[in-house]
């Protein structure tokens, strides 16, 4: 019997020698805009970077031996059913796609782990797309589509006006009771 494809993960790799994982270690804003930069992403003005990271679920980065930024990931999430992973980047060089295969490996575990059942998107980086495939993810080749209620019908139908007409609406008092 064959394990149903998103059970079956790739296996946990190593951070080589001389980078260190850190959860919750977060940069400033100048720092983080210097790899997304390097990295060929688009940059954020710094004054946002404290709002962005203030309101994540949490932030994963990779430092290297001089505790310079390799990587970077952060998560952000409504804490019931979705979860997002947002400017995953990872340092241009001979470790750029392993340190982005450690970044999406480990925070996936990290957000299965708090956050069950959660559905997780990610905005990527063409580096990243093998990890996430090795993960399961099916890439969107048509981009993000978009669902919409219209909540009123364009023409009202005649028992819904005959009903309104014959239950109107109570009057607005002048001013409430909290205005002067």
């Amino acid at each position: 019997m064959a394990l149903l494809p998103f059970r079956r993960q790739p296996a946990a790799p190593a951070l080589k020698e001389g980078y260190s994982l850190k959860l919750d270690h977060i940069p400033d804003g100048a720092t983080i805009n210097r790899l997304l930069q390097a990295c060929g992403d688009a940059i954020h003005p710094e004054e946002r970077w404290s709002l962005a990271l203030s309101r994540s679920f949490w932030v994963m980065t990779i430092l290297d031996n001089d505790h310079a930024l390799a990587g970077f990931v952060r998560a952000t999430t409504d804490q019931a059913l979705n979860a997002n992973l947002w400017n995953l980047a990872a340092r241009p060089g001979p470790d750029q796609v392993h340190l982005v295969e450690v970044l999406v490996h480990r925070s996936l575990a990290v957000l299965r782990r708090d956050l069950p059942g959660c559905s997780i998107s990610i905005s990527a980086p063409p580096q990243a797309l093998n990890a996430l495939k090795n993960h399961g993810y099916i890439l969107d080749p048509g981009g993000i589509r978009t669902m919409g209620l219209r909540l009123r019908s364009p023409v009202e139908p005649e028992e819904s006006r005959a009903w309104r007409d014959s239950n109107p609406r109570p009057s607005e008092p002048e001013s409430d009771a909290l205005s002067n």
